[in-house]
């Protein structure tokens, strides 16, 4: 594997995704590391996150700031500040912030996905709300992305 220079800066604007709550930073784009991986930071509304979801790709997600309920399969839990949570391909996952401030995460994805041109799509998808699971998976199937159920919310809370 062979890694290049990057120097991703904390002025570069984010891509926002405003139906999901999302900014999203791609810190070090596919191409730095020949596809292998690439490394995105997002930033997540209180009370916002993805709709559950599954895809080919690896994720390690690391808990910056804030926390999150996790379904990971059919198991759901908490993750907070310095925390890592490593995600399979192909299971199902999903997350929200369940906090009153912002969240924030570091999330390798592997292999390597086009996070720039990926988010950005999504945003346009997106662009007047969540669209219906049909529209979602329509949009999917570009990326090898399929969409499974809405985004979870804090009413998913396990008790206690």
């Amino acid at each position: 594997m062979n890694i290049s220079f990057v120097h991703s800066s904390v002025f570069e604007p984010p891509i926002k995704v405003p139906a999901i709550g999302l900014d999203l930073f791609v810190r070090l784009p596919p191409a730095a590391s020949d596809g292998e991986f690439c490394f995105i930071e997002t930033i997540n509304a209180p009370g916002a996150g993805p709709p559950l979801h599954r895809h080919r790709e690896a994720e390690i997600f690391r808990v910056i700031e804030g926390r999150y309920l996790y379904q990971v399969g059919e198991r759901r839990f908490f993750a907070e500040a310095g925390d890592v949570v490593s995600i399979p391909g192909g299971v199902a996952h999903g997350f929200v912030n369940i906090t009153k401030a912002p969240a924030r995460q570091y999330i390798l994805i592997a292999p390597a996905l086009d996070a720039r041109a990926f988010f950005t799509e999504l945003a346009a998808v997106m662009r007047d709300g969540l669209p219906d699971r049909m529209a979602l998976n329509a949009f999917g199937a570009k990326w090898g992305v399929e969409f499974l159920g809405p985004p979870l919310s804090l009413h998913d809370m396990p008790a206690g």
